[in-house]
């Protein structure tokens, strides 16, 4: 390798410099200067990473001062060469010595890369062509943004999400009951807006107490990174300066929005595609007061186009509440509340006729007359006839049918409310309650406080609380003696630890230190092993106390947690629960049981309550199970019997009343209320809603693709491609997880979701589900998306060099593979991969310009071709260097006859998909108020939209591979 001041060079590993120049040779080193960066570089003569940029006659080449000439003729002196060639502007005859072209040439396009050596490996080449394949089937799939969520594959929340999050804006109410898995389906729904284009920014609100569940939840479960803004983070930033531009992903509690006009008005100068409220029955309402909760998100709402409402119980504050919080979606639709319960009165109707269609019995006259005036627009007779007669397509004609009423029904399209009356799949749960003794010290402590003061003053105590919990008024005064060596229930606990070495207990108190001092006590007095999980620890933290526990050898028996352990976390490999104390809100305790209580649950739910007996905490336990049956059950009238009843409760507990004779008559009027409500919201359930939102079986479908996909090789196989070529280092664990770090070759220094510290991934969704700390890859997670963009938006394969060694062809042969991409540029939210998706087109060419693709098995052929060394391989572009050009330019004509068909099969399929959702909805529009104008006007804007953007697609060159053939 020969260097001589001012020739041109390029660097094979910082293409992005530019054109060099030789400033210096000196010994045994040379010098470039990388005009267009102002950098230079010393390198080893020997061995340095330099390819020699010299152009032929026919390229087009830019000079430094503006102009370009096509190059007729090259004349070499002294090692340097001068172009000669016709400037483009003005068509002059000119000279152009190669010090005088532009420092900014970068040989990014595949054939300028080949012809100046600058080829890469053939495994990246290949990581290309199938990074292209898997980027037109993943625009095209369905499943795109439903499959990257850790969360078990259930059917109604799938049904939900895909129902809900492909519509443009939606704005919904999800209500299912809890233990359901709204947040989930919230969660799938904007994961799938965000993954889809349909929406850039979210805004979601919820009360101060879940803010830090939500964060979690919707980082560790959909990898979404939002970020909390309060007012201490506020106050970071300029006073002229609005904090919200600042990230697309913002969460905020209620009270900080409703309690802080300057950045209530900030959030309301930005724009938002989706605004998520959680907890949305604490939206207050009356048509004269409505509370500032209320009107805060009814302002947000008058402008932000896509909202999600989460409750679980819509009817809880009445129904007129309901009504205001369906006025919040649709407000022109929702406007006056007399005229929604008339409504509602012809839902019974729609319900009836949906069952009839749904009961295995031959239809009534009267269910018959009943379908044929609902389908009044059109008639049905044929198939009432078909379904009566038992034909062989009754049942599909029955499923039409009922799909059609659902689509029909007055609030179908914005509620969704599922009940575990129609959800199956929860296990049973049992109590196991011990009574122990109080020891004298709690009952002197607790003695103390109830009369120090009288009930209402005691009732603003913020020690009142710790009635429930007396180890916290034990150490609030100077002890010698550790709670933990007088309390019963350390004993206790230790004793149902030792019953069953294997079996996984969590433990759930109200306090932090608590679970700290009971960990200690554990280790300490039996050596057993036990984790603690509590707000004073950081995610990362407590993400391994979660997978310390979780893991099958080496392991935590116990999870001590503090109440923050009852949100946002799954541990439902476990089926033993030890609540250590109660917490006085009924909303608490079916969090804590429902870390537990989740759907796919195989065993019965022990909940094992030890509880010291004559004192605050039995009183408790009675009026949970005796009033509510809250242990055993899901109580969905918990809220409004704690509502009424939690002060009469406290200052019962106050006035020193523990035994059941004394709160017998608060117990009985709690039950009665229970019993009350919850015939009511049963006779009141609405059958119809409930059949629309778990998805009649339409979901099974979708489970069924969902685990196809997951069980497919081909995105493990591609990962590894990725990682490989990538430089990053991979060791294999023994739970189906792989270790990745970062190694000291990475091709790319900010490798997608690859931290410093390594990350663990797996490709199995149980395993994700059971450790929380591993990344779950599928074709959604940012990890992959990141890996395919960073393939195809850089240089990366796109030259290559391949030897054939197959004796059929002669010594001497060779090929050109080129890959085209036909490819429109238009905003995200138009979709317009679902109809044009980045298409390759392969070309495979032999010397004669005959383009061999459709004749040659690809996959059988790329494995007859062997790798080619750095200077073999400078030596066949050279020797074939003239007659490259001529073939490219003969595969792009040949690429560009195929253009045409392409679009036009592209425009066809758009316009008959939604020419279909338009008339589907204009028809169901007729009958059913809540489909939205501007849903349908979105539909004719996209399909005019998408004509041009379709129509203006452009060929793109994307790679190139010359192939010789040599034996």
């Amino acid at each position: 390798m020969s260097f001589f001041l001012g020739q041109r060079w390029i660097s094979d590993s910082e293409s992005d410099q530019g054109l060099g120049t030789v400033v210096a040779v000196e010994n045994r080193f040379v010098t470039i200067l990388f005009t267009a960066t102002g950098e230079s570089r010393q390198y080893a003569i020997q061995d340095a990473p330099l390819t020699r940029v010299i152009f032929s006659v026919g390229d087009t080449v830019p000079s430094h001062e503006g102009f370009s000439i096509k190059i007729t003729r090259v004349i070499e002196q002294d090692h340097l060469y001068t172009y000669e060639g016709v400037r483009q502007d003005n068509d002059e005859t000119v000279q152009l010595k190669e010090m005088m072209l532009d420092h900014f040439i970068k040989f990014n396009k595949p054939h300028d890369r080949l012809l100046n050596g600058q080829f890469d490996r053939l495994d990246w080449y290949q990581l290309r062509k199938c990074s292209l394949a898997i980027s037109n089937e993943q625009q095209q799939s369905h499943l795109t943004g439903l499959t990257g969520g850790r969360v078990s594959l259930i059917e109604h929340q799938l049904y939900i999400a895909e129902e809900v999050g492909q519509r443009y804006a939606p704005r919904v109410l999800l209500a299912d009951e809890v233990g359901l898995g709204k947040t989930i389906e919230a969660g799938l729904i904007i994961h799938q807006q965000l993954v889809s284009g349909r929406a850039q920014r979210v805004l979601i609100v919820v009360p101060e107490a879940l803010t830090h569940q939500w964060l979690v939840e919707m980082m560790r479960r959909f990898n979404l990174k939002f970020s909390i803004f309060d007012e201490e983070r506020c106050k970071q930033y300029d006073s002229e300066e609005n904090p919200f531009s600042s990230e697309q992903l913002v969460l905020v509690n209620l009270d900080f929005l409703a309690n802080n006009a300057e950045q209530f008005e900030n959030i309301g100068n930005e724009e938002w595609d989706l605004l998520v409220v959680d907890e949305a029955h604490h939206l207050a309402w009356d048509e004269a007061n409505p509370s500032i909760e209320y009107q805060c998100i009814e302002m947000l709402a008058e402008y932000i186009p896509g909202i999600l409402l989460l409750t679980a119980t819509p009817d809880q504050l009445g129904h007129k509440s309901h009504f205001a919080r369906l006025r919040l979606l649709d407000r022109n639709r929702f406007y006056d509340y007399q005229k929604f319960v008339d409504e509602e009165q012809q839902y019974a109707q729609v319900a009836d006729a949906a069952n009839a269609l749904l009961a295995d019995k031959a239809l009534t006259d009267n269910q018959q007359h009943s379908l044929q005036a609902l389908f009044a627009e059109k008639d049905i007779s044929s198939e009432l006839q078909a379904i009566n007669n038992n034909d062989a397509q009754s049942e599909q004609i029955k499923a039409g049918l009922v799909g059609q009423l659902l689509d029909r029904h007055g609030t179908g399209r914005i509620l969704f409310r599922n009940s575990r009356n129609t959800i199956k799949g929860f296990p049973k749960r049992q109590l196991i309650a011990t009574p122990l003794p109080l020891p004298e010290v709690y009952d002197e402590c607790i003695q103390d406080f109830i009369s120090a003061a009288d009930t209402d003053e005691l009732l603003e105590s913020p020690r009142c609380k710790y009635l429930f919990t007396p180890e916290c008024f034990y150490q609030l005064g100077i002890q010698d003696t550790p709670w933990v060596d007088i309390d019963p229930r350390v004993d206790y606990l230790i004793e149902l630890l030792n019953r069953d070495r294997q079996a996984k207990i969590l433990v759930i108190c109200a306090q932090a230190q608590t679970a700290k001092d009971l960990e200690e006590a554990l280790r300490v007095k039996e050596g057993i092993r036990a984790a603690v999980f509590h707000e004073g620890m950081s995610i990362f933290e407590r993400d391994k106390a979660a997978a310390y526990f979780a893991q099958e050898e080496d392991s935590a028996q116990v999870l001590l947690c503090s109440e923050i352990g009852s949100e946002g976390r799954n541990f439902q490999f476990a089926h033993q629960l030890v609540l250590f104390d109660l917490p006085l809100n009924p909303d608490l305790l079916e969090q804590r049981i429902g870390r537990l209580d989740r759907i796919g649950q195989t065993q019965t739910i022990k909940i094992h309550t030890p509880y010291f007996e004559q004192s605050p905490q039995s009183m408790l336990l009675n009026w949970y199970h005796q009033a509510m049956n809250a242990f055993e059950q899901t109580c969905v009238t918990a809220r409004a019997i704690y509502e009424e009843y939690s002060r009469p409760l406290m200052q019962t507990a106050l006035q020193g009343i523990w035994h059941d004779q004394g709160i017998d008559n608060l117990i009985s009027a709690s039950r009665d209320m229970h019993l009350k409500l919850k015939a009511e919201l049963e006779s009141g359930r609405d059958k119809l809603l409930e059949i629309h939102s778990s998805g009649h079986g339409k979901a099974a479908q979708l489970v069924k693709e969902i685990q196809a996909q997951d069980e497919d090789t081909k995105l493990a196989q591609y990962m590894f491609s990725v990682f490989d070529v990538f430089g990053i280092n991979q060791d294999d664990k023994a739970d189906n997880s792989l270790v990745l770090t970062p190694s000291e070759h990475m091709l790319s220094p900010n490798f997608p979701g690859l931290s410093e510290d390594g990350t663990t991934v797996t490709f199995d969704r149980q395993t994700a589900l059971s450790c929380e700390d591993y990344q779950l890859l599928t074709w959604d997670h940012p990890m992959v998306r990141g890996s395919l963009d960073l393939v195809l938006s850089d240089e990366i394969g796109n030259a290559s060099l391949a030897i054939l060694k197959n004796p059929a062809i002669p010594v001497g042969s060779f090929f050109l593979e080129c890959i085209f991409t036909l490819e429109g540029m238009a905003p995200s939210e138009l979709q317009l991969g679902r109809y044009l998706p980045t298409t390759p087109i392969r070309l495979l060419l032999d010397k004669n310009g005959n383009d061999l693709a459709a004749k040659v098995n690809e996959a059988g052929f790329d494995q007859q071709l062997k790798p080619v060394k750095k200077q073999t391989g400078m030596q066949l572009v050279k020797a074939l260097r003239g007659l490259i050009p001529p073939l490219v330019d003969k595969a792009e004509m040949l690429c560009k006859q195929q253009v045409s068909g392409l679009k036009q099969q592209a425009m066809t399929k758009m316009q008959q998909s939604l020419q279909d959702e338009h008339a589907r909805l204009q028809d169901l529009a007729a009958v059913n108020p809540n489909v939205r104008q501007s849903e349908l006007e979105f539909i004719l804007a996209q399909q005019q939209q998408l004509a041009h953007y379709i129509e203006h697609a452009q060929l793109k060159f994307e790679a190139i591979r010359l192939i010789v053939v040599s034996h």
